[in-house]
């Protein structure tokens, strides 16, 4: 049997189609119930969906009423406030292109973003770094005018925004989403989240993180529900207090939160159904001390910029051991080999199919073909097991390759995670010399670890060929604003002779 799984069913592209009025509008909500609660260490800034369907048609008109016109592109740099959704979504509302960016990048980081973007303007707030040469509108700055008496005709297939990400080159890559993604979006409501009206949902992560922009306020604002967001100065010390006083019924976060608030005293969460994990792969031995710990699951979900989630478990059908979960009700998920699917069983390449809604429209400023035929290509490697189940195996260029075997690294630090104090652990491939390369375990624990204990571990728990020859202490491992692991950083470390 092919590694091919083929849930797709007919997505009929409404004309026009808005994604912000499918976002404030389709839910039927109420307009006096709460959409959003800012949540402070002490008190919370709530928003019922009438009053963030108004500010956001409001910040659309103003928008225009500044110059810009639809179509334009419209670089955000905003912080951690709710000026950042409100403008999200009132520039889709104007027809304006969004272009979310991160509070934290620095000058030359966003001066490389600017340059490969060239927006008609810039949105930003006090104390952001921003590039030379785009023209720079501060929020203070927007006029004061009425909202929008209605949404922009915009098609399914239009440009509603774009993020971006890392080229492979190191210079940065934009990806085109159209209005059409949203409705991608709603496969997520059952095939991951359990999603209902009656849901309030907290994210950990910033408003101007996709993960959170997704996850944390489209996803329950499409469908009614109540998004509760942290406040800048929330620590990780706050969350389980905060999730508690607000009732949230789902909590959203990397592995890393997971990991630690699980170091915190106090972790009774009587109204927590389940968690949703993203970012970066969740371990089995995390997942089993968040169950035992809190007495939920959680959920894992798998994507890229370039399509958001796609596999995951869920609610009603949890991921098996050691596997990402299923594909999504809806998605047609495939490993492909040179020549198209591999049996089941068999390392590939993870696609899905291009009729998906969720895939980009395209890249700015990389040239790169991902369509494969009828499949888009996502660099990951995968393997389908016969039920289905996804498991991944890495990036295709993080595959490790010893004595023959292709080796995936998530399955050698799985099992070195699992020995005493040591709190997170990455395989690369590392060069001894021009025709020599081994398995390397790079390890963040406070202080060295015995290697000769190390590699008993490793005997007692891999096939020969997956233990590593070099243990490699790190008071912490690299990791990216978002906290995924930087596995190319440690190989390029070890190519520099560092």
């Amino acid at each position: 049997m092919l590694s091919v799984e083929d849930h797709r069913r007919p997505f009929p592209l409404p004309r026009p189609f808005n994604l912000a009025r499918h976002v404030l509008f389709g839910n039927g909500a109420d307009p006096g119930k709460m959409a959003l609660s800012v949540l402070k260490a002490t008190g919370s800034e709530r928003w019922s969906f009438a009053m963030l369907r108004a500010a956001a048609l409001a910040r659309g008109a103003a928008l225009l009423a500044a110059g810009l016109k639809p179509g334009d592109r419209l670089l955000l740099r905003l912080a951690n406030t709710t000026d950042f959704p409100l403008t999200f979504l009132g520039a889709i509302a104007a027809g304006i292109v969004p272009v979310p960016t991160a509070a934290a990048l620095t000058k030359d980081e966003i001066q490389r973003i600017a340059a490969v973007l060239g927006p008609a303007a810039v949105l930003a707030a006090p104390g952001i770094a921003l590039p030379d040469g785009p023209r720079v509108i501060t929020v203070e700055e927007l006029p004061d005018t009425a909202p929008l008496p209605g949404f922009r005709e915009t098609n399914a297939d239009d440009a509603a925004y774009i993020v971006f990400t890392s080229g492979t080159s190191g210079t940065p890559v934009g990806v085109i989403h159209a209005h059409r993604a949203i409705l991608a979006r709603r496969l997520m409501f059952d095939g991951w989240y359990g999603l209902t009206p009656s849901d309030r949902v907290l994210h950990a992560g910033a408003f101007n993180w996709t993960y959170t922009l997704g996850t944390g306020l489209l996803d329950p604002w499409t469908m009614g529900a109540t998004a509760l967001i942290p406040a800048p100065d929330v620590g990780i010390e706050h969350l389980p207090l905060l999730l508690r006083r607000h009732g949230a019924s789902i909590f959203a976060a990397a592995p890393g939160v997971f990991r630690r608030l699980l170091r915190q005293p106090d972790l009774s969460l009587p109204d927590l159904r389940h968690g949703l994990s993203a970012g970066e792969k969740l371990s089995d031995s995390l997942r089993d001390r968040w169950r035992d710990t809190v007495g939920c699951d959680l959920h894992e979900a798998f994507g890229q910029s370039e399509i958001s989630t796609f596999i995951s478990g869920a609610p009603t059908r949890p991921a098996p051991p050691n596997a990402l979960g299923y594909p999504q009700p809806g998605r047609a998920v495939a490993i492909l080999g040179d020549d198209g699917p591999v049996p089941r069983g068999e390392t590939g390449e993870i696609a899905v199919h291009r009729s998906d809604p969720g895939i980009m429209l395209g890249y700015i400023g990389d040239a790169r073909p991902r369509l494969d035929g009828d499949w888009f290509r996502t660099g990951d490697a995968g393997i389908m097991s016969h039920d289905g189940a996804i498991h991944y195996v890495g990036r295709m260029d993080d595959v490790l390759t010893a004595g023959g075997f292709r080796i995936s690294p998530i399955e050698i630090e799985d099992a070195m995670c699992l020995f005493p104090g040591l709190a997170e652990a990455a395989a690369v491939d590392h060069a001894l010399d021009a025709e020599t390369t081994v398995v390397a375990l790079h390890y963040a624990a406070d202080a060295p670890l015995d290697a000769a204990q190390l590699r008993a571990h490793a005997a007692a728990h891999l096939a020969q060929h997956k233990i590593p020859r070099l243990f490699i202490h790190h008071l912490h491992l690299p990791r990216n604003v978002n906290g995924k692991l930087l596995r190319r950083g440690l190989r390029a470390a070890n190519e520099a002779g560092s």
